[in-house]
């Protein structure tokens, strides 16, 4: 008979199995295997967006205790602080301190001087406001790990592409293939990227280059036994998959408002002048007609030579359309001017714009009456008279009566709660009590 610990370990699930169950492998660890649902926990492990438990879970030692030998490197300022040049200016007024005397500091200790490491108040603004990087940040999911901080970030890596410092290590020019096209054209494309294009292994090779083991040589392209690729159009017989650059529009900017097109409602205008045109050449030639028919073709041709006077000509075409406007202004460039930083306030800029101020007009109404008789002085006395007058009217209601009204008023409202509360104090004082 087995014991309960035996047949546990007979019953629990091996590593390859639970991989094999598993959708996606590369997320089973050794002991998975031992959790109370094991399939479950790989399942968790595995949905999208889930938080990793942190990695110290499983260890003896208490959090951050294997940092203790490692000995901690001083605080380095920032770039953008350490281009200003306060490091000199420090380590200058700091040797400036260490040659004074005991008696001389004690002196500066009780009167200090200010202002000593005075940097331009440009360079301070231009390293906080221009050339401030904000610091690393972890991603979402991201959890910290003990010496998580030693590791090197390749943020700025493409899979796929080499470097020129890269490719000059490994002696490769740019037609050259890399080392590691043999094995993967032996055992495959690398799974944690399956839709990395690879030129001699899933994509076509550069072209005048040639497949071959020769120096420059491409290998061998990995085929079936029919001739057929195994990863993809390694020949490139299909082309590219995705769209060409002339099927792209690139020159048309997304969410412009297409312009109204009015050519189709000048055509139907034009064909209404037309057909109007033709109805009044119809109508008049009915009109000849009937007067031929009735013996009244002189009296008609006598009538319209009289009404017509000479040196006139009847126009071919007739504009009746509006005069469109012309084009108007969207903006106005202002005028710019440099100035220092610093002198318009304490988050200053260092340019400022001309907001040149334009006045309202005036309209003046003066009558022909008042015009009579006078000389062109009196005329410009009479205009300067009625546009001071308008101004006048115009201007801004003047407060200031209301405002010394209403002061005078608190004022008198204090003096006489001051004069009850004297009068009460004096009437306290008469009647004393024991």
């Amino acid at each position: 008979k087995l014991s309960k610990k035996k047949l546990k370990l007979l019953n629990r699930l091996k590593v390859a199995e639970l991989k094999a169950v598993c959708a996606r492998p590369e997320v089973v660890e050794v002991w998975d295997v031992t959790a109370p649902d094991p399939p479950l926990l790989v399942f968790l492990k595995a949905y999208r967006n889930t938080v990793p438990v942190p990695r110290h879970w499983s260890q003896k030692r208490k959090y951050l205790q294997g940092k203790r030998g490692l000995e901690k490197p001083p605080f380095k300022l920032p770039d953008f602080i350490e281009a200003t040049g306060i490091a000199e200016m420090r380590s200058a007024y700091q040797a400036k301190e260490d040659a004074k005397k005991m008696k001389q500091k004690q002196r500066e200790r009780m009167a200090p001087k200010m202002g000593r490491m005075d940097i331009d108040y440009q360079v301070l603004h231009d390293a906080f406001f221009k050339h401030q990087k904000p610091p690393p940040l972890t991603g979402v999911g991201e959890l910290y790990y003990e010496g998580k901080e030693f590791e090197a970030r390749i943020t700025h890596c493409k899979p796929g592409d080499l470097s020129e410092t890269l490719q000059a290590a490994l002696g490769m020019t740019d037609k050259s293939p890399p080392p590691w096209l043999i094995n993967m054209q032996r055992y495959g494309p690398p799974p944690s990227y399956p839709n990395l294009k690879i030129p001699g292994l899933n994509a076509p090779i550069p072209p005048g280059c040639s497949f071959g083991y020769h120096p420059g040589g491409w290998g061998k392209p990995p085929v079936d036994q029919e001739g057929n690729p195994l990863y993809g159009d390694v020949f490139g017989e299909h082309g590219d998959g995705g769209e060409s650059d002339e099927e792209v529009d690139k020159e048309t900017v997304w969410g412009v408002m297409d312009e109204v097109e009015e050519e189709s409602s000048e055509e139907e205008e034009e064909q209404e002048e037309e057909g109007g045109q033709a109805l009044d050449e119809e109508a008049m030639s009915e009109g000849i007609a009937s007067g031929l028919a009735s013996g009244m073709v002189s009296g008609l041709a006598s009538g319209i030579a009289s009404s017509l006077p000479s040196g006139i000509e009847t126009p071919d075409t007739i504009n009746l359309r509006k005069d469109a406007e012309g084009p108007r202004q969207l903006y106005t460039v202002l005028e710019q001017k440099q100035v220092a930083v610093g002198t318009t306030g304490i988050m200053g800029t260092d340019h400022v714009y001309f907001l040149k101020h334009i006045g309202a007009d005036v309209e003046v109404t003066i009558s022909p009456e008042e015009l009579e008789g006078l000389d062109e002085a009196q005329v410009k006395a009479l205009y300067d008279a009625k546009v001071a007058e308008l101004r006048a009217a115009n201007r801004r209601e003047d407060f200031s009566d209301l405002v010394a009204a209403k002061a005078a008023q608190q004022k008198r409202k204090q003096q006489a709660a001051q004069d009850s509360k004297a009068a009460k104090k004096a009437k306290g004082s008469d009647t004393f009590k024991f």
